[in-house]
């Protein structure tokens, strides 16, 4: 294991810096100090020494610099370093070092989009330093000042778990092999809600429409179609333990990819998924599903009560909104519960149904059972031609 010389670890590891050579064969692997995202952050020239021994060949960023983004760095603000340090970081690691390699040497990321490391990061894997130059926004010739405003402004909300994950990186801790051997447990109906009656935290992971359909009471729903990783860090707590209500096949991934993100308090899954609840229907809820037809009738009736809109606010003033909509992003919902009315019926949305199917697994959970989940979300409502309020323009007027 070789990391940044400033890494802090307990394990056991080779600390390389600036300069530092590894060699495979006629492969060479040179160490870039690129903070900035950490501070430990390192980029890995690679050189085909049949090649040429002065050019690199490409270089590995990590999370330093994305195709069409640079890593964020605002995400360890909170352990030891602020986010203005970084920042100023950053901008040394790219406009002092990876700008001036060769406009030919192709860039490969660490990864590319679904993730919250980088607000406007590609689906592409590979790109070159001249097309980087060319095209991302960051590598653009600017004042260290004016890199440092731009990097920081307008950053999705960044989930808790990173910071745990962090921590845990730098921790000597069980495999993931080794802690799947015990999360993959078979549990039956009784053993699942004595869990749960005992504090532990269910989360059906299908689809929002099958979790409407039918689901275990107290469930949250984060469906793994979406971007489980983030809301599942973003929602379930480490400290207390996890079981799993899936489709069949569907376990293992579901474990697995909470396994991934630090998750070892999987407790197992719910043998034969939502069929072991058949002849239990007081242990079932449901959440009644309404088209944007439906629920536009319903206003001009007077019978709509509360239309939530659980989509971040730069959403909102991108797209629009329904007209009179309460926003509480979901990121935020647990937390501002007390803003949502409990004495109407409360119809959600979000983008395209997603984060709707979590809030209302959220607000059920907390006892809010007259629940409407809109479906298709708010591009549904706009597509259908309904009324759509200009944010921007209110908020400005």
């Amino acid at each position: 294991i070789y990391l940044g010389a400033k890494a802090e670890a307990e394990y056991e590891f080779t600390p390389v810096k600036q300069g530092d050579v590894v060699e495979y064969g006629r492969v060479r692997l040179q160490i870039l100090e690129t903070p900035g995202h950490t501070p430990e952050g390192i980029s890995i020239l690679v050189f085909d020494l049949n090649k040429s021994e002065t050019d690199p060949h490409a270089v590995l960023t990590g999370d330093t610099l994305f195709i069409g983004d640079v890593g964020r760095p605002d995400l360890l603000a909170s352990v030891g370093v602020t986010a203005e340090e970084l920042a100023g970081m950053l901008y040394d690691s790219v406009h002092h070092k990876l700008v001036h390699l060769p406009n030919e040497t192709l860039v490969y990321p660490a990864h590319g989009a679904g993730s919250l490391c980088g607000r406007n990061l590609s689906d592409e894997t590979v790109s070159t330093i001249g097309e980087q130059k060319k095209f991302n926004y960051a590598l653009q010739p600017m004042s260290r000042d004016e890199f440092m405003q731009l990097v920081q402004v307008e950053q999705p909300q960044a989930p808790e778990y990173f910071v745990y994950d962090a921590i845990k990186n730098r921790q000597e801790r069980e495999s993931l092999e080794s802690t799947m051997k015990k999360s993959l447990r078979s549990l039956s109906l009784e053993e699942v809600l004595e869990l749960q009656a005992a504090g532990a935290q269910v989360v059906d992971v299908r689809d929002g429409v099958d979790f409407d359909g039918g689901h275990l009471k107290g469930a949250l729903n984060i469906g793994l179609a979406g971007k489980y990783a983030t809301w599942a860090g973003s929602l379930l707590s480490h400290d207390r333990p996890i079981v799993v209500i899936a489709e069949s096949e569907h376990e293992e991934e579901a474990v697995m990819r909470l396994g991934r993100i630090g998750f070892d308090n999987v407790a197992g899954y719910l043998a034969q998924g939502m069929a072991a609840l058949d002849g239990r229907p007081e242990l079932v809820q449901m959440v009644e599903r309404i088209t944007a037809a439906a629920l536009h009738d319903r206003q001009q009736a007077g019978e709509v009560g509360i239309v939530l809109d659980v989509r971040s606010e730069s959403e909102r003033q991108v797209n629009g909104a329904v007209a009179g909509s309460l926003n509480v992003p979901l990121m935020e919902l647990e937390d501002r519960l007390n803003e949502v009315p409990d004495d109407v019926p409360v119809t959600v949305h979000c983008a395209g149904g997603y984060r709707s199917a979590i809030a209302c697994s959220v607000l059920q959970r907390e006892g809010r059972d007259n629940l409407f989940d809109l479906v298709g979300g708010f591009q549904a409502w706009k597509t259908s031609g309904l009324p759509v309020e200009d944010v921007a323009a209110t908020a400005e007027a």
